[in-house]
């Protein structure tokens, strides 16, 4: 018998929007209203997003933040900063008991990434799962790119996509970022340096540690061939058939009301 499972195309819109989104599809989810769903998504205007633990007073430059155009947000995942610019972001929301899920994250993240490997592969794409070394140090730098986890997706030994997940109400929320491309300068002025020497450092150590589609495949990649692609391949490694699904006209409501009340709130960005 098929699995269906609703498919979100959000198309561009705020990182208050997308947070909100994000939160709203949980909260239905786990009230047995709709059931599990992938979503993508874009960035308008580009957000730097930070993880729900993160710190951002003395890590953080807010003004060059609003300088470059972009909006700050907070996510309801930890880990660390990432940039979201010229990317495609995808989501997944479902129950921890969902007979696909295990309970261990870090196996969890493997039935998701999957999909996403065989997406990119589809792309030709020379993409692998991460298989981390030893401890990783996670206070050591602020932003997502420069370490992958486990079993995030590299391309060339460099982390190609930064995931986050976090589970609440006995539902599974994990999104993560698809970069395009990355400008590594504009990233970096937005984090506080005790000087330009350890600046240089830090941007340097990125380079060697992440990449974007376009920098390790030299060619370019729309973003709907990507979308296509990913979507096939998560319904491939999950078994699953994705049904297309729209928010009704409350719903939009709701994620609006959301996003102005706490995602657009500096008392939920700026809380750490």
């Amino acid at each position: 018998m098929t699995e269906y499972w609703y498919y979100l195309d959000s198309g561009k819109q705020t990182p208050a929007y997308n947070m909100a989104a994000d939160e709203c599809l949980l909260h239905w989810h786990s009230k047995g209203e709709i059931p599990p769903v992938i979503r993508f998504y874009e960035w308008k205007p580009a957000g730097l997003s930070v993880g729900y633990f993160q710190k951002t007073k003395n890590r953080i430059d807010g003004e060059a933040v609003k300088q470059n155009g972009f909006d700050l947000v907070r996510r309801l995942t930890g880990g660390r900063a990432v940039l979201h610019d010229d990317e495609l972001t995808y989501s997944v929301i479902v129950s921890e008991d969902h007979p696909k899920m295990p309970a261990s994250i870090k196996e969890a993240y493997l039935v998701i990434s999957k999909g996403l490997l065989q997406g990119l592969q589809a792309l030709d794409i020379p993409a692998d799962f991460a298989i981390p070394e030893g401890k990783l140090d996670i206070q050591s730098s602020a932003v997502c790119f420069e370490e992958p986890s486990w079993y995030e997706i590299i391309i060339n030994g460099k982390k190609a996509i930064g995931s986050a997940q976090t589970r609440k109400n006995g539902v599974i929320l994990q999104h993560g970022s698809i970069p395009i491309t990355i400008d590594n300068k504009v990233l970096y002025d937005m984090f506080l340096y005790k000087n330009d020497k350890v600046k240089d450092r830090a941007m340097k150590g990125f380079k060697d540690k992440a990449t974007s589609l376009t920098e390790a495949t030299n060619r370019s990649i729309s973003i709907e061939d990507l979308k296509t692609s990913i979507k096939n391949g998560i319904e491939q490694a999950l078994n699953i058939q994705l049904k297309p699904f729209q928010f009704s006209q409350e719903q939009e409501q709701a994620v609006l009301d959301l996003a102005e009340k706490k995602y657009k709130n500096d008392e939920w960005n700026l809380s750490r």
